[in-house]
């Protein structure tokens, strides 16, 4: 008898389980009413979309993680996520993106608050995205909690009805929301929500592997009133340049600028301002 070797589960799917599992617990019906009340503190922030959209170059939205499935570990557990926001500030980022998630990517809660808390003290107006695994309208509360002034909507590892879920309960929470896609089909489902800001994930979440010729087949088939971010891969000022003419506005850059001790210049160069 010839045996079959199990189906090796995607790493998109394997995560998105652990996540429904880790929080399943903490789960709880979320009334509208928690949520409108962050829309009027949101009010006098600056907006996410807002800040993607600069006069000249490309807007850098620089991220904090301390780990990936991809690239292990990027940086020591101990990090401090607020230090590291002052570097990116700093440095000129135009928003930051905060990893919530641990398993998988070394990152808390907690992260959020100290950003945000560092950028309340400083009046820093960088609005953050609070990056994670979202599924429930609970998730989208505790984002708002947070301070996050945005959520990320991964289109290919949601149904339809929970990517209307989450859409809905992040408006009106006042937040913005991020839809991520990887190819034609994760573009055709997030059209149907009327986007404002789409993110093409040159990483594969399936397999883990970057191409950015993915962001280059993608950016031109979104409507142009939808700003658009390119995401993963992207280590150079050669990079963002080819990101550029492919019609990114935007760049979400992790890891090349985790590994800089002064990410400030590398934020400079992939905004095309040095």
């Amino acid at each position: 008898m010839v045996m079959k070797e199990p189906v090796k589960m995607d790493k998109l799917t394997e995560i998105m389980n652990w996540k429904r599992k880790e929080i399943a617990d903490s789960l709880r019906p979320v009334k509208s009413v928690e949520l409108k009340k962050f829309a009027i503190m949101q009010r006098a922030s600056s907006g996410f979309k807002q800040a993607l959209q600069p006069s000249e170059g490309l807007a850098v939205i620089a991220e904090i993680k301390r780990r990936s499935p991809s690239a292990g570990a990027i940086a020591t557990a101990a990090l401090d996520a607020s230090e590291q926001a002052r570097k990116y500030c700093n440095g000129g980022a135009d928003a930051l993106s905060v990893l919530t998630d641990e398993k998988y990517f070394g990152g808390r809660l907690q992260d959020l608050w100290e950003v945000v808390e560092f950028l309340e003290v400083h009046q820093r107006p960088t609005p953050c995205l609070r990056k994670d695994f979202m599924f429930h309208p609970f998730q989208v509360l505790k984002a708002a909690e947070g301070g996050a002034r945005a959520i990320l909507i991964i289109v290919r590892a949601l149904s339809d009805d929970e990517i209307k879920c989450l859409y809905d309960a992040a408006q009106k929470a006042g937040l913005e929301s991020l839809f991520e896609i990887h190819d034609e089909n994760d573009l055709e489902r997030a059209l149907k929500h009327d986007p404002e800001i789409i993110g093409v994930n040159n990483r594969d979440l399936v397999r883990f592997v970057t191409d950015l010729t993915i962001s280059e087949r993608l950016i031109p088939q979104v409507p142009d009133e939808i700003v658009v971010v390119s995401e993963s891969g992207i280590h150079t000022a050669k990079d963002a340049i080819r990101m550029k003419a492919a019609g990114a506005q935007a760049l979400l850059v992790g890891e090349a600028l985790m590994r800089k001790k002064n990410p400030g210049q590398l934020i400079a160069q992939l905004k095309g301002l040095s």
